[in-house]
């Protein structure tokens, strides 16, 4: 039986916008009401831990809130014909909930937290579970499984593995400024399709098939490229 071919997709915040989860960027995002290094960097959480473990109580919970929307479930969908692998920069689990199999988290999840003696041992996490700097898990003292600013991404690594054996490469709704998930487009072998979604998409080398429209709309279009082009495959 002829393998599937490798679809990795790279997907930032712009497809989990959809489903009504802010983001720091956009107007009336979080960054008016929180300030991104108080609530986000190594230096923030060492200052003011109890904000930090307050912000990602609230962000769990505001993520009960709402479910995956077209693109996931269209990404899903996609794994009949390809093997799909999702890279996110995301934090919530909206890939997991559209029954994506296979996602790696380049910033961390939300749904779990994790030992600070011990990076590797994970706890997941409820969305009504509330954590603060005297939370206990196993004995253990805890803080947010997310990627702080200022510190290294572990995840990168085996990200640009998974990129380098892509037959085609999606990128979606990302601006491709953050570093290092802006680098991955480096690590696509010469010759491999490339689609990048998005309304206002950034600068990207010549041969990238651009498709200016969100999530949603931006995935209808490429289902049907992709069904076309990979026809009897």
């Amino acid at each position: 039986m002829t393998a599937k071919p490798r679809l990795v997709v790279s997907t930032g915040a712009g497809i989990s916008a959809e489903s009504g989860i802010s983001t720091f960027r956009d107007a009336g995002g979080l960054w008016e009401n929180y300030p991104v290094m108080d609530v986000a960097s190594a230096d923030g959480f060492a200052r003011n831990p109890e904000l930090v473990h307050r912000f990602y109580n609230e962000r769990r919970r505001d993520l009960a809130k709402v479910r995956p929307n077209a693109a996931h479930d269209i990404l899903r969908r996609l794994e009949e014909h390809f093997d799909v692998h999702v890279i996110t920069q995301n934090v919530d689990d909206l890939h997991e909930r559209a029954s994506s199999s296979k996602v790696l988290h380049l910033h961390g999840e939300l749904m779990k937290v994790r030992a600070l003696d011990n990076p590797s041992l994970l706890f997941p996490v409820d969305y009504d579970t509330g954590t603060d700097p005297d939370t206990r898990m196993d004995g253990h003292a805890v803080r947010p499984h997310i990627v702080f600013f200022q510190e290294a991404v572990p995840m990168f690594e085996p990200a640009t593995e998974i990129v380098a054996q892509a037959d085609v490469f999606v990128i979606i709704g990302t601006s491709l400024v953050v570093y290092p998930a802006a680098a991955l487009l480096q690590y696509v072998r010469p010759g491999t399709p490339v689609y990048y979604i998005d309304p206002n998409p950034g600068q990207v080398p010549a041969g990238v098939h651009i498709i200016r429209q969100p999530a949603t709309k931006g995935m209808a279009i490429l289902e049907n490229i992709l069904r076309e082009e990979f026809r009897g495959q």
